[in-house]
């Protein structure tokens, strides 16, 4: 299906540049171009594969919406099968992981819709807080063995561990704010070298272990982390999409987020994208920064969940019509 015409979108004299030194990005304008009375709304996950198609995963009609890196539509899939996109991981093979917390589920599909694997038992969720899968799982890892983390969740605080072929190795991690203990586990991922990345949201941090669930060390300094991603090599850098204020007594407080910060591997800030004057819908500015992906070129794609975080940040404001049809994915190209 040929998209007809680009969503609606801010106008801007000159397009914002975020970040500072290397690590600076503007954001591209009018970039998704959406079939006609079609929308985006929440889009919880990003992912890029190896031909820079971008899979934007939403919680619209469409569930999963296929762009070019130019922003041309190319497919969707996922109707009738996903509840509440929340996660989506890729992998070597362009196989995508599809996590719904709203049935309990991680699905292996296809890239173009096809389900391979199915791990968990679609709208049967494990007793809240028991540490067995899933209770709205919310992302999902690969090791560089190919076995996946899975972490879950909202009602759960842990993490499990399965084969390729989805058999559960082993599980770790309890509710509580010590090391290998989670506040809302909500993303993950992994590096070259096997080492797992946690991002424990209401914790304010991103926890380290190995690929057996060995805790070994901690990034602090962080907003609520909500979303993650691992640019690879061996040396890695991460993003981190922190989120803002999600309580009325520190609303208005400035520098807070929501932002992304980019990060080395032992947790070290080398660069800021925005969030010093709080969430808004004007151009440079986040809402909920929910999910990440890079393309070949470094381009950086942000979903953002802005109609589910709309009455956090703005309990007072109705809602402009822009958030549910531009301000949940934004491009920022790589200046």
């Amino acid at each position: 299906m040929a998209a007809n015409l680009p969503a609606a979108t801010i106008s801007t004299a000159e397009p914002a540049v975020l970040g500072s030194g290397e690590h600076r990005y503007r954001v591209v304008e009018n970039w998704a171009k959406l079939p006609k009375r079609w929308k985006l709304t929440d889009v919880a996950s990003v992912a890029v594969d190896s031909k820079d198609r971008i899979y934007v995963f939403n919680r619209g009609e469409h569930p999963v919406v296929v762009f070019d890196r130019e922003g041309n539509f190319i497919t969707s899939w996922g109707e009738g099968v996903f509840t509440r996109a929340h996660g989506l991981a890729i992998d070597a093979e362009d196989n995508l992981y599809c996590t719904d917390d709203g049935d309990h589920t991680v699905r292996k599909c296809t890239t173009d819709g096809k389900v391979l694997l199915t791990i968990g038992i679609p709208n049967r969720p494990a007793p809240f807080m028991s540490g067995n899968p899933f209770h709205r799982c919310t992302h999902t890892a690969l090791s560089p063995k190919g076995e996946i983390y899975v972490s879950d969740g909202y009602g759960n605080a842990c993490i499990h561990k399965y084969t390729p072929g989805g058999k559960r190795m082993m599980s770790w991690g309890e509710p509580g704010t010590d090391p290998g203990q989670f506040n809302i586990v909500h993303n993950i991922v992994t590096d070259a070298d096997g080492w797992v990345y946690v991002a424990d949201r209401e914790n304010h941090r991103v926890q380290v272990f190995d690929g057996n669930g060995k805790y070994e060390t901690q990034w602090n300094n962080l907003h609520r982390p909500c979303a993650l991603h691992c640019c690879g090599g061996k040396h890695p850098i991460f993003i981190v999409g922190e989120l803002g204020p999600g309580m009325p007594v520190n609303r208005k407080v400035p520098n807070l987020g929501p932002r992304l910060s980019i990060v080395d591997a032992k947790g070290k800030r080398i660069a800021r994208l925005g969030g010093e004057k709080g969430p808004g819908v004007e151009t440079g500015k986040f809402l909920a920064p929910h999910g990440l992906a890079l393309d070949s070129k470094g381009d950086i794609y942000v979903g953002e969940v802005g109609v589910t975080n709309w009455k956090t940040s703005f309990p007072d404001t109705p809602m402009p019509p822009q958030v549910r049809v531009v301000r949940c994915l934004q491009k920022l190209e790589k200046v």
